[in-house]
């Protein structure tokens, strides 16, 4: 479905990605696991069309979209849950899911959807008139999420989903991701928890310092004595 291969990206002079390969099969969850700084919110971002690779091909369901703009790449399909959350502070949760339909003229489906976001969210329907920068960081999680699946992607992008998130709030979010992909929809997932991301991932790649270093099956990953060491805590 995705196909990176050998991208190089820059932030001016500096090299954020070395020759990154990547691939991204249908209905699967690959995960990208690397310290903070590693590269990979930088590829979602060239991913999203928010920055040009400068050398190098991406592959979207056999179209080239390496530096397309970014609106064309959400209509190919490709929705991104930023890090961070990014709701619109000022607007209610409501009115965010609507936006996340933007592009879409189905009216009668979008409210279908919208309906469906709440099904999958409860707390988001209890909210849905207030204002979102008013929510909880575990509610943005899941309105940024609800957001972005209004797009009807058949690729999400995940930049760090459990970031400054409670346990408890982290193994629900983690749970609907894997009922989003049961549902149809691929995701590509980056993630500073490698243990959850590993727990639900089919594949996996290591990004260190803007390189791609391993590449495997989730089981593979697990059951590496490197990776338990530089990523799982050694156990």
């Amino acid at each position: 479905m995705l196909k990176v291969d050998q991208i190089d990206v820059f932030y001016g002079n500096i090299q954020a990605l070395k020759g990154v390969s990547l691939e991204v099969n249908e209905g699967e969850i690959v995960t990208l696991i690397g310290a903070n700084g590693a590269g990979k919110s930088t590829l979602l971002k060239t991913l999203s069309g928010l920055i040009k690779p400068k050398n190098g091909f991406i592959q979207y369901l056999g179209d080239s979209i390496g530096g397309k703009p970014a609106q064309a790449i959400v209509k190919a399909g490709i929705s991104q849950v930023p890090e961070g959350r990014r709701v619109f502070a000022n607007m209610t949760v409501e009115e965010n899911l609507e936006l996340g339909a933007f592009l879409r003229k189905d009216s009668k489906e979008i409210h279908k959807d919208i309906q469906k976001v709440y099904e999958t969210f409860p707390r988001l329907l209890e909210r849905r008139k207030q204002l979102s920068g008013t929510l909880s960081g575990g509610e943005q999680q899941m309105l940024a999420m609800g957001r972005a699946v209004m797009a009807r992607p058949k690729l999400l992008l995940l930049d760090e989903p459990s970031m400054g998130l409670a346990p408890l709030m982290v193994k629900t979010i983690f749970q609907i991701i894997e009922d989003i992909n049961r549902n149809g929809t691929t995701i590509l997932l980056v993630e500073q928890n490698a243990h959850m991301a590993l727990s639900i991932a089919n594949r996996a790649y290591v990004i260190e310092t803007g390189r791609v270093t391993v590449s495997g099956t989730a089981a593979e990953l697990q059951a590496s004595e490197e990776i338990k060491k530089a990523y799982l805590g050694g156990h």
